[in-house]
């Protein structure tokens, strides 16, 4: 199981310790660091920086948005920053929600997620691949476009810029049943929000088709602690904020997630809780044990013991979600 940084997307500002726990966590080996965007800091930016003052360790974004640009735009950005980092580029990609897409970017979140995300996929690939003019009479995407408030005078173009790699790794975050398991056949590889070492059984089915080389790469909140119930404590603020206030009541991807998971009342309680402007009680109602499952925290002997759950299941790169060089140091000598 390989290792990765994820340093998320910016609050109030920039963080300057970004940039250490870059060049440290690619000096301890680690393979990959993340960057992400949610109404504030993009994704690509921050990684270009990293990407000039390191020279091994991969860049992903986990994710990128797609509603914030069109898939030849999103394709532009991959494939430049692949040629300025030398191939090191993994482009993460993610739907988000309607809250995001609508209240943020407005445009209309899909009535079919599914197409949506295929035919931005589509798209991405034949930049990529560069055998051709990109085009796509799609449901949600149509190269050149062909709208009746257009000219009419669109041209399917083929990329000026010779991609670097036309296999570049293209990865989905994705939470529905439906959408991992589409996921396993239109990209290669898989960015799980909250991933369970003792509940793999909730994403087998959807991961019966994975081919071979497939990757799954789950984030995890890390810190090396003597208190468990304190270290605890930024996991259930984060499970609070995105389960109580990252979507509808009515559609809340991260809150059904957490249903399936075993947690379906917990999580409608939280939602409840967060509507009413209850946000301490919410993050304080996150049950313990979630918290605990989807994270590794505590003392270095309790994270080694845990750390081989992951190690046993089918993920292929955990991304440690930590604020400090400490764990970065410690989770890089368990790893062996």
């Amino acid at each position: 199981m390989r290792l990765g940084l994820a340093l998320g997307y910016w609050g109030r500002g920039p963080n300057p310790a970004h940039l250490e726990l870059a060049r440290e966590a690619e000096r301890l080996g680690y393979h990959s660091v993340w960057t992400a965007e949610a109404w504030g800091s993009d994704a690509f930016t921050p990684l270009t920086w990293i990407a000039a003052h390191t020279s091994r360790i991969r860049l992903g974004t986990a994710v990128a948005q797609m509603a914030a640009r069109t898939p030849t735009a999103t394709a532009m950005h991959a494939l430049t920053l692949d040629h300025l980092s030398g191939g090191r580029m993994l482009l993460g990609l993610g739907l988000s929600g309607p809250q995001v897409v609508e209240g943020w970017y407005g445009r209309p979140f899909p009535k079919s997620p599914l197409t949506a995300t295929r035919e931005y996929v589509d798209i991405i690939r034949q930049v990529l691949r560069r055998e051709g003019p990109v085009a796509l009479d799609g449901r949600f995407q149509a190269l050149p476009y062909a709208g009746d408030d257009g000219t009419g005078l669109g041209k399917a173009l083929k990329p000026i810029t010779h991609p670097l790699r036309a296999d570049l790794p293209v990865l989905l975050g994705a939470e529905g049943p439906k959408n991992i398991a589409q996921t396993t056949r239109i990209a290669d590889g898989w960015l799980p929000l909250y991933w369970s070492p003792t509940r793999t059984d909730v994403y087998q089915a959807s991961l019966d088709e994975a081919p071979p080389g497939f990757v799954i790469a789950p984030m995890a909140r890390v810190t090396v602690c003597d208190d468990v119930a304190e270290g605890l404590l930024p996991v259930k603020a984060m499970l609070g904020f995105y389960i109580g206030g990252m979507g509808h009541a009515a559609r809340n991807f991260h809150a059904d997630l957490m249903a399936r998971m075993g947690y379906e009342a917990e999580a409608r309680h939280i939602q409840r809780l967060f509507a009413e402007g209850r946000r301490e009680e919410a993050v304080l109602a996150v049950p313990d044990a979630f918290a605990d499952e989807i994270s590794l925290v505590g003392p270095r002997e309790r994270i080694a013991e845990r750390l081989e759950l992951w190690r046993k299941g089918p993920v292929t790169d955990l991304l440690l979600m930590s604020p400090d060089l400490r764990t970065l140091r410690v989770l890089a000598e368990l790893n062996g």
